[in-house]
């Protein structure tokens, strides 16, 4: 069995990743947020950048994660269209729970459907992210492990969607995301103890890209990508603000003007 790192480079990926997961569920909350306040085309489009945010931190969680991952005896390679389904299996399952919740009529069965359908979504995203991995030798996994790294992303996904559904406040917003953080780490380093890898030693070449030349350019695109509409969101007035400002345009006084009675 080869020796598995899952922090080669120290605290820096670990903390790194747990950061995205932060910013992805914070993100993703206000939006939300905004969009249960919204009606129409505007609560689809809040929603669908609330899917689009959750989605892109919990993958660039898992790959700046990934990052660190080593093991002794073998380099590390991966398959470029299994990593980019799985980025794309991410951003379709949130969105599909986002929109359950944000178009769902009975909340409670929409929470019970999302969370599921999310969280076996990451999973799915996870899992597919690991059998992108090229190396010399043979992954295996303890399967009682596994199965607690899908509960674990079942339970986080659900919960992120009752936070958007009752947490609206920014401070709360705050704490949740970063218990939602937690838990997508958590979820993320459970499934990576579930691994092993049997080694065999070979001089030939492996297929694929490296880490540094396909995933940390892609995830720092991501990462920009969240800042960017952090701070769209951030200098986007709420609903009620804009609606308040639409009236006092109206009226000078900010009143909404009377009409003038008839005369004969």
């Amino acid at each position: 069995m080869g020796h598995l790192d899952h922090a080669a480079f120290g605290w820096l990926t670990p903390v790194l990743s747990y950061a995205m997961a932060c910013i992805g569920a914070a993100l993703g909350l206000r939006c939300t947020v905004r969009a249960l306040g919204a009606t129409g085309r505007s609560r689809r489009n809040w929603l669908i950048t609330a899917a689009s945010a959750i989605g892109t931190g919990i993958w660039t969680m898992h790959f700046v994660a990934m990052l660190g991952f080593a093991v002794s005896g073998t380099d590390i390679r991966y398959d470029v269209p299994l990593t980019v389904l799985s980025l794309l299996v991410a951003m379709v399952v949130v969105c599909a729970g986002v929109f359950a919740v944000g178009y769902g009529r009975d909340r409670t069965r929409a929470l019970l459907v999302g969370g599921l359908t999310t969280g076996l979504g990451v999973a799915s995203m996870h899992y597919l992210g690991m059998a992108a991995v090229r190396l010399h030798g043979e992954v295996t996994y303890d399967l009682t492990l596994v199965a607690l790294s899908v509960l674990i992303a079942v339970v986080a996904a659900t919960a992120a969607l009752w936070a958007a559904l009752n947490i609206r406040s920014p401070a709360a917003v705050t704490v949740a995301s970063l218990v939602m953080g937690a838990a997508v780490s958590s979820m993320h380093y459970t499934g990576m103890l579930a691994v092993g890898v049997r080694v065999t030693p070979s001089g030939a070449a492996l297929p694929g890209a490296t880490a540094m030349q396909f995933i940390f350019p892609l995830a720092v695109g991501l990462g920009s990508y969240l800042f960017l509409t952090s701070a769209f969101v951030a200098l986007s007035p709420p609903t009620g603000e804009r609606e308040a400002s639409a009236s006092a345009q109206q009226s000078p006084d900010g009143a909404t003007p009377r009409p003038r009675a008839r005369t004969a």
